[in-house]
């Protein structure tokens, strides 16, 4: 499998072998550079790109959300799945508060 390899980390600019066919090639495999975008999910590969859909609705039951990303491109000669699905932490909910004073602001001034 040719996969770009970064120089440094998980992501960035690296290289990969690429092999090359045909009766005129004189050299068959040859060191390419690639890069591997660190913007794209790692978790899926960093040869796969993946269309997300909007975040679903919070799980009370596990405090989470969900979104399914198809496949929209894959680097070259990469492995990667036809869907995959995403979980993040809900977050805080957010709890709106009444703020009612018992007399207004006015009237609560000395004079």
């Amino acid at each position: 499998m040719n996969v770009c390899v970064p120089n440094e980390g998980d992501c960035g600019l690296g290289t990969r072998e690429g092999t090359r066919t045909g009766t005129d090639c004189k050299q068959t495999i040859k060191t390419q550079r690639c890069k591997i975008p660190c913007n794209w999910k790692k978790k899926f590969g960093g040869e796969c790109k993946y269309d997300f859909q909007a975040w679903g609705e919070c799980d009370l039951a596990t405090g989470k959300k969900n979104r399914t990303g198809v496949l929209k491109r894959a680097l070259m000669d990469a492995t990667c799945a036809a869907t995959v699905t995403a979980t993040k932490p809900c977050g805080k909910i957010l709890k709106t508060k009444l703020q009612v004073s018992a007399k207004p602001w006015h009237q609560g001034l000395k004079r």
